[in-house]
């Protein structure tokens, strides 16, 4: 069977600043059989200016237009509420896990929190001292390659093999990134520290614009596992994302579509993240072995399905073999059909009668 899937249930900021809707999309992510349920960290004053404009697509989404300051105000999530989101995560035995958007909050992730897995978001692959700090950390990493280039995502990787090398050097060299980038130890490091996941920064994503075929070209490229943070509509391209090689699967939910704020259209209700990832312990299932032999029923069956050498009249022995006295029918208990030409032409070693199985 299939190594299982990482499912992310990603709630982001859909608890809209409420503690109380962040604790019941905890429940409804457990409830759902996800693995780990995702928040983002963040002081809006430190990753966005007051000129800042939202996105198209959050204006469209949320039908208000405002500066993505005031916006990300009304979405922060207070340090403290982070303590019991923790608690109720352990309680109900699912993993918590969050995404720092600015060095304060991945030091309360990382310090106060003890977080040993991180996620990097697609916003923040080519902020590379952020990045570096992440790989500082020490923790695995989750690298999100939305809206990104291969160069750059390899220019990240090599920040984050010089930061998983390097934990204590502030200040990089020239060099030293690509340096860290080449050696084996870095590699090894990537290998085992690191994940990349495929991405398509719009929503919901347009299924002609999710090129899901780019998820196998980055695990070719760079040799690392992949997975897959979807943010189109339903639960179809996750699914395909598992049976294309995704070690992990992201996916933002909410308790309800109509709420306001910006990602709520693009989730999915938790009915629909519970039938997600039944689909994909399904698919899990279906994938199995690489290796092409008959299965236990397989073996079952093949007498009932394959067929036999059989004589098609009373065949005296001596009788030489003929297209006129053999055949071919079930069931597949006797000689091969395989044998078929290997049988023509020679002397029969026992009387037959019509319809009895080959046996020479």
């Amino acid at each position: 069977m299939s190594k299982k899937t990482l499912v992310i249930a990603e709630a982001g900021v859909n608890h809209n600043g409420d503690e109380q809707l962040a604790l019941e999309l905890v429940r409804q992510a457990c409830q759902a059989g996800a693995d780990i349920v995702k928040f983002q960290t963040f002081k809006a004053k430190n990753i966005v200016t007051s000129e800042a404009e939202q996105a198209i697509y959050q204006r469209s989404n949320t039908g208000v237009i405002e500066s993505q300051l005031t916006m990300l105000r009304r979405l922060e999530l207070s340090f403290s509420t982070h303590f019991k989101l923790i608690e109720e995560c352990n309680k109900l035995g699912i993993e918590f896990l969050s995404t720092a958007f600015d060095s304060e909050s991945l030091d309360f992730l990382v310090k106060d929190l003890k977080l040993t897995r991180l996620k990097i978001p697609s916003g923040e692959l080519t902020n590379l001292p952020l990045v570096l700090k992440h790989a500082q950390s020490g923790c695995n990493l989750i690298l999100s390659t939305g809206m990104a280039t291969l160069g750059e995502i390899e220019s990240a990787l090599g920040v984050i093999a010089f930061g998983l090398m390097f934990p204590t050097v502030a200040i990089p060299k020239t060099g030293d990134f690509e340096h860290a980038y080449a050696s084996q130890e870095g590699q090894e490091l990537l290998r085992n520290k690191v994940t990349l996941l495929h991405c398509t920064t719009e929503y919901p994503a347009p299924l002609n614009e999710i090129n899901l075929s780019a998820m196998t070209s980055m695990a070719k490229a760079f040799d690392l596992d992949i997975g897959y943070s979807d943010h189109s509509l339903g639960w179809v391209v996750p699914v395909a994302a598992v049976a294309s090689g995704a070690k992990i699967i992201e996916k933002h939910f909410t308790l309800d579509k109509s709420l306001e704020g910006p990602d709520h259209k693009a989730s999915l209700a938790p009915s629909e993240l519970a039938e997600m990832v039944t689909f994909i312990r399904q698919t899990e299932q279906v994938m199995g072995s690489k290796i092409k032999a008959p299965t236990k029923s397989e073996i079952a069956n093949k007498v009932a399905a394959r067929k036999s050498l059989v004589a098609t009249k009373d065949i005296s022995a001596g009788t030489i073999f003929d297209y006129s006295n053999l055949e071919v029918k079930r069931p597949g208990s006797g000689m091969s059909p395989s044998f078929f030409w290997e049988v023509l032409g020679t002397k029969a070693s026992y009387d037959y009668k019509a319809g009895q199985l080959i046996d020479e």
